[in-house]
């Protein structure tokens, strides 16, 4: 088989790639390890930038999403009983929009079967050769038979776990980490929301945050020990752990009932360097990975499919190379940036095992500067809507 650009990964990065190069008429394949249906039964983050919100209307997979999604103006921050609001958009004129990841994949997967692209499921034992020549290819097998792609360029969008990173020699590569000691236990419940907007909480006991899929169904985390396990938490056990996290009068209002989704995600800051080796170019968690305390990891994968896509253009619309060369340097400035909002935000609103009584003085003095200081709202607003391209 042969196509422009060989897409490694079925999750939103690569879909949305794909479905941006069709656009402009440059074919693709795309491979998954896993099944569709695998895919999108992956409950993930649904607060969409406003750098993404563009890339999905040009994409022309918004329709839904303008209908359905939920926009959001601002968010909610609370510490112990007090809580005050961060308006998006009077500090930045921009607003984010609370759509669920899976959504996003779903209407993406609906366009590409629209489009007739071809899709390889349960592609197993892939590898990437020759990604320094001019003619790289992808070796794989479907139902035990070997497949074999033949193509200009390689997009590596299949995850922290996936073989593109693996591809880079280590003597070329440099991984950045820095991992969390806690996770967040999440729920997803058929309930309305407690809130019209996402509470960033902060309390003696913990982190928690109170979000939402749509009108009827929420999505609420609380901090917890890397040791626990989600059977280790009752339904009825988590329920009252969130009322303590969170004001007295959200506390009185929140809609309890059965959860129909329960994990436990681990946190970690991971960076690799550099997101690009010859023909072969990093997309996503592929690269990068952030804690899901600012909502990064979506809208970060997008800002790389932003510089891939206009890099691929560029090169086939008028033969110009300087955006796919550059495409790792500016990826990763941008990258750098996310990171440091994810971290900051971390550190700001979670408890950790080894802090001080001086630093949780601090800690309160931060949150209260940020409900004092506009600037300081500014600034976060700034990098939660997204910083521009």
């Amino acid at each position: 088989m042969k196509t422009k650009v060989a897409i490694i990964g079925g999750g939103p990065s690569g879909l949305l790639l794909a479905q941006l190069l069709h656009v402009r008429g440059i074919d693709s394949v795309m491979l998954e390890r896993k099944t569709k249906d695998y895919v999108l039964s992956r409950i993930r983050a649904g607060v969409l930038e406003r750098g993404l919100l563009a890339l999905l209307r040009e994409a022309g997979v918004a329709d839904r999403m303008e209908r359905e999604g939920l926009p959001h103006d601002g968010t909610l921050i609370s510490y112990g009983e007090e809580m005050f609001r961060i308006d998006f958009t009077a500090r930045t004129g921009h607003a984010v929009m609370v759509y669920g990841q899976t959504e996003v994949t779903r209407d993406l997967y609906e366009a590409r079967e629209k489009a007739g692209a071809v899709m390889e499921f349960n592609a197993e034992d892939v590898v990437v050769h020759d990604a320094t020549s001019d003619a790289p290819s992808v070796t794989y097998r479907v139902a035990g038979q070997d497949r074999r792609i033949d193509c200009d360029f390689i997009a590596g969008c299949d995850g922290f776990h996936g073989v593109s990173r693996q591809t880079i020699p280590l003597d070329v590569r440099r991984e950045y980490e820095k991992v969390y000691p806690f996770g967040w236990l999440g729920i997803l419940s058929e309930t309305p929301p407690v809130s019209d907007e996402i509470i960033y909480a902060s309390s003696e006991r913990g982190f928690a945050l109170c979000s939402m899929r749509n009108k009827n169904l929420s999505r609420y985390y609380i901090q917890c020990d890397l040791s626990d396990k989600p059977e280790d938490w009752t339904d009825a056990a988590f329920w009252e752990e969130l009322k303590r996290r969170i004001p007295a009068a959200q506390a009185a209002t929140l809609v309890t009932g059965p959860s129909i989704e329960k994990s436990i995600a681990p946190l970690r800051s991971f960076v690799t360097e550099p997101m690009q080796w010859g023909r072969l170019f990093l997309c996503g968690d592929a690269a990068h990975i952030v804690p899901p305390t600012g909502a990064k990891g979506l809208n970060t994968a997008a800002s790389d499919v932003h510089y891939l896509y206009n890099g691929l253009r560029q090169f086939y619309e008028t033969g110009d190379r300087a955006g796919l060369d550059g495409y790792s340097e500016k990826a990763l400035a941008r990258v750098w940036k996310a990171e440091r909002f994810s971290w900051w935000f971390s550190n700001l609103m979670h408890r950790y095992p080894a802090q001080s009584a001086f630093d949780l003085k601090i800690q309160q003095a931060e949150i209260a500067f940020l409900r004092d200081n506009g600037a300081a709202q500014q600034a976060l607003a700034e990098n939660y809507v997204g910083l521009p391209y």
